[in-house]
């Protein structure tokens, strides 16, 4: 029999991280190859390639530059190179660069491998609905794509700390295979079959912890916070209820969905970028570019693209959640009025 290849198409803390835990359990692995290459979008980095850099020193001085990789990540500059022979390809890019990383690998991947999507984010349907990630790498690519997701922060995973994630898969007979590949004696790792479940938790999140951060920002109690994330937990069951019909109720109890939501809500970007929102008052577009460089802020986005498609159902007014936080991301409600739709939300959802 055949050994898996397993590749990593991304190099930024999420990637570097996973790549970890990826190197070290294909290395003792009798069924997979040793060699894992990772692309990494070249840079120069104090002088020299940063694929050298990592190759040579085996730490990712631009992104993790406190831990050390195995020696059996390889880091290569060219996205082909690196997935062509590969039959587990694991995506951590920025959402918006899956389109054209996807035109790339079309028709240079194996008809035979398998996606598997750790990116957080989502894009833009022309029917403004949202899209899922894993959807755009099947539609692209012809191949199926799980996802994993959890309440895991890069560094806590790097450190050792104990975390756990969830993996959706669509075919039980990956179910072991992947969660072999991630796992670690601190990461948990639960597999599913109920995938787009598992990945509009990790979406809708990002509109609940900017109403947390909101909060922060108001300096709000802990009694006010935890009502958000109460509020926002029966909106997200409701939403998928209405849009992804078929989703299991056990789902939103694993690691993707409660337990993501609330790390999202202490410890998320978007949570961040509410707080300083608040406290500062200066333009969410500006904000973004000084909180957090490089990245999309998804609450004010994913708030957006949820009222859109709330507004074509005629919902807008059983999400009261959703509805006054996009509200407030685009100036059209004081931010008063986050406690006032707590207090008089209707409970019949």
């Amino acid at each position: 029999m055949d050994r898996i290849n397993v590749c990593i198409i991304g190099s930024g803390n999420w990637a570097t991280t996973i790549a970890r835990n990826v190197g070290r359990n294909v290395a003792n692995s009798q069924h997979m190859e040793p060699i894992v290459y990772m692309y990494v979008y070249e840079e120069i980095v104090d002088g020299r390639k940063l694929t050298e850099i990592i190759n040579t020193t085996h730490i990712n001085v631009k992104y993790m530059p406190d831990f050390v990789l195995p020696t059996n990540i390889v880091a290569v500059d060219d996205v082909v190179k690196t997935a062509r022979d590969a039959d587990i390809l694991i995506f951590a890019i920025p959402p918006t660069f899956v389109n054209s990383c996807c035109k790339t690998l079309l028709g240079k991947v194996k008809p035979t491998a398998h996606a598997v999507s750790l990116i957080k984010g989502f894009e833009r349907g022309d029917d403004g609905q949202i899209v899922l990630i894993s959807q755009i790498i099947m539609r692209q690519l012809k191949i199926p794509c799980s996802v994993l997701v959890g309440c895991n922060l890069a560094h806590e995973i790097a450190n050792d700390n104990f975390v756990e994630g969830t993996i959706g898969c669509r075919d039980q007979k990956y179910f072991r295979l992947l969660q072999d590949i991630f796992k670690s004696a601190t990461f948990r790792v639960v597999v599913t079959d109920d995938a787009d479940c598992v990945e509009i938790c990790s979406t809708l999140r990002n509109v609940i912890a900017f109403g947390a951060g909101c909060a922060d920002g108001m300096e709000l109690n802990e009694n006010t916070k935890a009502g958000i994330i109460r509020r926002g937990f029966l909106e997200t069951l409701q939403f998928v209820d209405v849009f992804y019909p078929g989703c299991r109720m056990a789902t939103f109890f694993e690691a993707c969905g409660i337990s993501d939501l609330v790390t999202s809500c202490y410890a998320n970007r978007n949570r961040k970028l509410a707080e300083a929102f608040v406290k500062t008052g200066q333009p969410l577009s500006e904000l973004e570019h000084i909180l957090i460089p490089g990245h999309e802020p998804l609450g004010p986005v994913t708030a957006e693209l949820v009222h859109i498609m709330l507004e074509k159902k005629g919902l807008a007014d059983k999400f009261p959640l959703f509805t006054v936080i996009y509200k407030i991301c685009v100036g059209d409600q004081p931010l008063t009025r986050l406690v006032e739709t707590l207090r008089f939300a209707r409970e019949d959802m």
